[in-house]
């Protein structure tokens, strides 16, 4: 699971008073007392912090160069409608890294479960934390070479219950929509607009070979 480790990382600024798990479903929540380091350079007092542990994930912006096009997925979420936003969102193939799988390995995985694709070249956009406020969840995003497909591509494992469409999108209309901020996941955004400034070198790389 996500969150099998209670301890925190030992760092020099901050002081762990005392930590308990308060829930543990899918994922966990912990309730942490602790002190850090100001910026003024004394210890703050005694704080009070719930943590949500949802642990590592990993995600692919699956592009080809050929078709300059990249594929999204689509997929119901609950906590989306309970921000009120549209259930239904436009995303990237992604998901939590297994024990002892790496963030490729589980890029890699997650792709083939969900859109049905093989990238057989990535690149590392970079590791990133959610949110930062209330959750250790980070998530490390790459784009890769694939060959789409025009199909609509039905994926996801029945055994979690997953019903994930995938669409293919030119990459200008994508990188556009997600400029316009027409994609409120935050992980596909970032994973576009990071390809928006390093779309025609990848192209032009990738079609080399």
């Amino acid at each position: 699971m996500p969150y099998d480790d209670l301890l925190l990382p030992d760092h020099k600024d901050v002081e762990i008073e005392d930590r308990s798990r308060v829930w543990a479903g899918r994922t966990a929540l912990d309730v942490v007392r602790f002190r850090h380091r100001r910026f003024d350079g004394a210890m703050s007092p005694s704080r009070i912090w719930e943590v949500w542990r949802r642990g590592d994930a990993a995600a692919l912006l699956p592009y080809d160069p050929v078709a300059d096009s990249v594929v999204l997925v689509e997929q119901f979420r609950l906590p989306a409608l309970a921000a009120r936003l549209a259930p239904v969102m436009v995303e990237i193939p992604a998901g939590f890294c297994e024990p002892g799988e790496s963030a490729e390995e589980a890029t890699r995985r997650e792709a083939r479960e969900e859109a049905g694709l093989v990238a057989d070249r990535m690149v590392r956009v970079g590791k990133f934390i959610l949110s930062a406020g209330g959750a250790d969840e980070t998530c490390t995003i790459f784009v890769g070479r694939i060959i789409a497909s025009e199909r609509v591509h039905k994926g996801g494992l029945a055994a979690e219950n997953e019903n994930i469409r995938s669409r293919v999108w030119k990459a200008d209309d994508a990188i556009a929509a997600a400029l316009a901020g027409e994609f409120p996941n935050s992980v596909t955004s970032l994973a576009l607009l990071w390809f928006a400034s390093r779309r025609d070198e990848l192209r032009r790389e990738w079609l080399r070979g």
